[in-house]
């Protein structure tokens, strides 16, 4: 691989990861791909590869230290740099509390959504400081800053992103290290198939208020060329979290008598 600027992606096989993936490619930056379908990594790679870019694809499984200190490891052996760390791989399981089981959905949300980005983040800083350089960008989400019913861990994770990113950025500024939240609303991936989510009254988010993969990537390439604290996305959803953090009993009540009674009702 040359000396080109790094960007290491989890979750890197398929929705943002991939579009990602996909746009700094096209931008000259070398790829360090990871996540656990590796079937999926080689194919993306093969196909960055055969437009000109440099890929390498590596399985890991984010709920494991023991894979998310190979990862680096690896790809630290193949590019001898990492510029950006794209801290992406995260999954939910959106549904009432009392529905969801505590290992499979409960603590394995925690473990990768939160455990595995802060592992991750801990394996590349001594890299990253020791370069007095570097980047790392948090994939949140809206419900870091808005927890709505039904998304109870998803957003225990994502607000422990928030905190994390807001502790840690300040941590290591003094060493040249930047530190982004990225929180987007709805987008159109795989999410909500692999959320189970169920519905009585088939309420989601119109597909003309999500977002697609792309434009997140775009976002975050936007956000790698010019650092910032936070990112929400779009950006007409600040209102959405000033209007929570102003008024959450008017919130609070809104969210109730739309979905949670007519949700709940048997």
């Amino acid at each position: 691989m040359s000396g080109k600027p790094v960007l290491l992606i989890t979750g890197a096989s398929s929705g943002i990861g991939a579009a990602v993936a996909r746009r700094f490619s096209q931008e000259g930056y070398r790829l360090v791909l990871a996540a656990r379908r590796f079937d999926r990594l080689s194919a993306l790679a093969e196909e960055i590869r055969g437009q000109g870019g440099e890929a390498l694809p590596v399985a890991a499984d984010l709920s494991q230290v023991g894979d998310i200190q190979r990862l680096v490891q690896s790809a630290l052996e193949h590019t001898h740099q990492i510029d950006i760390l794209f801290n992406n791989a995260g999954f939910g399981r959106l549904d009432w509390l009392e529905g969801l089981d505590p290992l499979s959905d409960v603590q394995a949300q925690i473990q990768v959504n939160l455990s595995g980005l802060i592992w991750m983040a801990q394996a590349v800083l001594p890299h990253m400081i020791e370069r007095r350089s570097g980047h790392i960008i948090n994939m949140a989400s809206l419900a870091g800053w808005v927890a709505p019913p039904t998304y109870t861990v998803y957003a225990a994770t994502k607000f422990g992103v928030r905190g994390f990113t807001e502790a840690l950025r300040r941590e290591v500024a003094p060493y040249g290290v930047h530190v982004s939240g990225i929180y987007p609303g709805a987008v159109d991936t795989e999410f909500g198939t692999q959320a189970r989510i169920r519905r009585k009254t088939g309420m989601t988010t119109p597909k003309r208020m999500r977002l697609t993969a792309d434009e997140v990537a775009q976002a975050v390439l936007r956000l790698a060329q010019r650092p910032r604290r936070a990112v929400i996305l779009p950006g007409y959803m600040r209102w959405v979290v000033a209007l929570n953090a102003l008024f959450p009993g008017l919130v609070d009540w809104a969210v109730r008598k739309r979905f949670v009674e007519r949700e709940r009702e048997q």
